[in-house]
């Protein structure tokens, strides 16, 4: 197992309870979607993972190491990265020096360099417009940076939070078609999302998560077949 997390509990400031027994795994190569509505926890697990909130309880292992208790740039060092929710960019600074930002766990400047050339030739507008101020992009190309920024750090491991959110269709589906070829080239990837069948359609398998809770965990096609998550979810 990559990732696991074991009986994890976490809130927010220690008042407002988010996660309660989360329960998760993932082995190395998998896409796995996580799905709920608003306020179920998801953010809050990917903020758990990434040591942004801390633990009350439980463990959160990554190739079997605790992550519990180290800083959030220890995690990223280790190979965890996470695409945040609304992109959050650096509006005031360039596309390239956002994506040497995300870098900062690299020693090895040819390393950095390399990276940013195969971001460039992932998103091939980011290229030319690497010396534009993030805040005059798109939302879409916003969302290719972020994307970017987080695969400067050369993670084997990458979590999405809300990827397609306001985007339009067809942005939306260049964003999808990345995420899978980041997939195919070995990164392990937790895709937390709103449009429920898209991010089935994209992964192996999902949890559903309700107010801080797995309420259920399957196979793409068997939770998307599922009466409860077409009704909940699906529109259906």
């Amino acid at each position: 197992m990559l990732l696991e997390l074991k009986g994890v509990h976490a809130s927010y400031g220690g008042k407002i309870k988010a996660l309660h027994g989360v329960d998760l795994g993932l082995e190395s190569g998998e896409t796995v979607a996580l799905i709920g509505a608003n306020g179920a926890g998801k953010s809050a697990l990917l903020r758990a993972i990434s040591g942004l909130i801390p633990l009350e309880a439980g463990e959160i292992l990554f190739e079997g190491r605790p992550l519990n208790g180290l800083p959030p740039h220890e995690i990223v060092s280790l190979g965890v990265t996470q695409v945040p929710e609304g992109r959050r960019v650096f509006p005031q600074l360039t596309v390239e020096e956002n994506l040497d930002l995300g870098a900062f766990s690299i020693r090895d400047p040819q390393k950095v360099e390399e990276t940013r050339e195969k971001v460039y030739q992932m998103f091939h507008i980011l290229g030319s417009r690497k010396r534009q101020l993030a805040g005059t992009l798109s939302g879409g190309e916003q969302q290719m940076l972020a994307i970017g920024r987080a695969l400067m750090a050369r993670p084997r491991f990458l979590m999405l939070d809300e990827p397609s959110m306001g985007l339009a269709p067809l942005v939306v589906e260049k964003i999808f078609e990345t995420i899978r070829r980041i997939n195919a080239e070995g990164v392990t990837i937790l895709l937390v999302e709103q449009n429920a069948r898209a991010a089935l359609g994209l992964a192996s398998r999902g949890y559903v998560l309700e107010t801080g809770r797995v309420v259920l965990s399957d196979s793409s096609p068997r939770l998307l077949a599922n009466s409860d998550v077409k009704r909940a979810y699906l529109g259906i």
